[in-house]
């Protein structure tokens, strides 16, 4: 089903697509092939919204918190926007402190993509992206598709071809609560497992340091399920820059997370082919005025990216996020959904 988001700044009209499948059902936008309504059931088929979102398409626009974006070319931070393929110097914007973030500034999240296919329970949609487009080399197609399968899951596909080498590292930048959107108070009391053994040490700026430090024994270990807001606060050397959480965590383990809230037993399992998870705990969330009246407070919802690690194109012994001209670029990531009993000791 489609009907109108709302008129953009620019005189164009964004749209609105409903799908649905396996209980669920997802609104996307044609603005930044946008998730902005995901109705999940309860322990008691009760569904609820949950991810963060805006009523009007031109505050996707306006704000800086990518509520559901599908983020590229180059997903998260890169430093002073530089990199360098095949010998020769890249320049990106600058739009964050010295740094690049989200390959910003003129945004895919800012963007009409075009609608290639459309079913009850799946939509695909493209974007053009030509040589020099945000820094990058290469004319760029790219299509994203989101599937609604019977097995209450969300699964999004990125696909790319360019003529040239270039920087493919595509995310969606959703903000999950699963108590629901109009509960952000509860996003703290969320549990999170993650099996990861290490993240990327960022400095004051966010940008990784190189070192890939062990969770072992540190308030970034959530290798046993946890509330999230447990650890947030301690007096802990990465913690503090970031005001919390936002940090690359490894995704070499699938699943790579399992977020449950303990009052109503959803739970999310998040599976991907991706090298790393970007953990964010919605450190910078200001009461946005979101969806339905809700005001977003500190801390009011959580993303987990998945991606290459930040700065990866100038960290040269990570996973790189290079594809060569004319190859194919193709990765998934599914969020699966169940329901858990109440956890006894929650």
């Amino acid at each position: 089903m489609k009907r109108e988001f709302g008129k953009l700044p620019n005189g164009q009209t964004a749209s609105l697509y409903t799908i649905s499948g396996g209980g669920l059902e997802a609104h996307i936008s044609d603005l930044g092939a946008t998730l902005q309504r995901l109705y999940v059931p309860d322990a008691k088929g009760v569904l609820a919204d949950v991810v963060l979102g805006f009523d009007d398409p031109v505050d996707y626009i306006k704000s800086g918190t990518f509520f559901g974006t599908v983020v590229g070319r180059n997903s998260n931070r890169t430093k002073e926007g530089k990199f360098t393929l095949n010998g020769k110097q890249y320049q990106m914007g600058v739009n964050d402190g010295e740094n690049n973030l989200h390959s910003g500034p003129d945004f895919f999240k800012d963007r009409l993509w075009k609608v290639d296919a459309v079913s009850g329970h799946s939509i695909s949609f493209s974007l053009e992206s030509p040589d020099g487009d945000q820094g990058f080399p290469g004319n760029a197609k790219l299509r994203v598709t989101y599937t609604l399968e019977e097995s209450s899951t969300l699964a999004v596909s990125y696909d790319a071809i360019c003529d040239q080498d270039t920087v493919f590292n595509l995310t969606n930048h959703s903000y999950f609560n699963l108590a629901g959107h109009t509960h952000p108070e509860k996003a703290m009391d969320m549990l999170l497992c993650m099996p990861a053994r290490f993240f990327t040490v960022a400095d004051s700026a966010s940008i990784p340091t190189g070192e890939n430090r062990p969770v072992d024994g540190t308030p970034m270990d959530f290798r046993t399920a946890k509330p999230i807001g447990r650890d947030i606060n301690e007096d802990y050397d990465a913690l503090i820059p970031q005001k919390g959480y936002d940090h690359n965590f490894d995704a070499a383990i699938n699943p790579c997370a399992i977020l449950r809230d303990p009052v109503s037993g959803r739970t999310m399992t998040v599976t991907t082919d991706c090298p790393g998870l970007q953990f964010y705990s919605g450190n910078f969330l200001q009461g946005e005025t979101g969806k339905d009246g809700v005001s977003y407070c500190y801390r009011g919802g959580i993303c987990l990216e998945t991606q290459y690690f930040p700065n990866s194109l100038n960290q040269p012994d990570w996973p790189q996020p290079i594809t060569k001209a004319g190859e194919a670029y193709h990765s998934e990531t599914k969020f699966i959904f169940s329901v858990t009993e109440n956890d006894n000791e929650n």
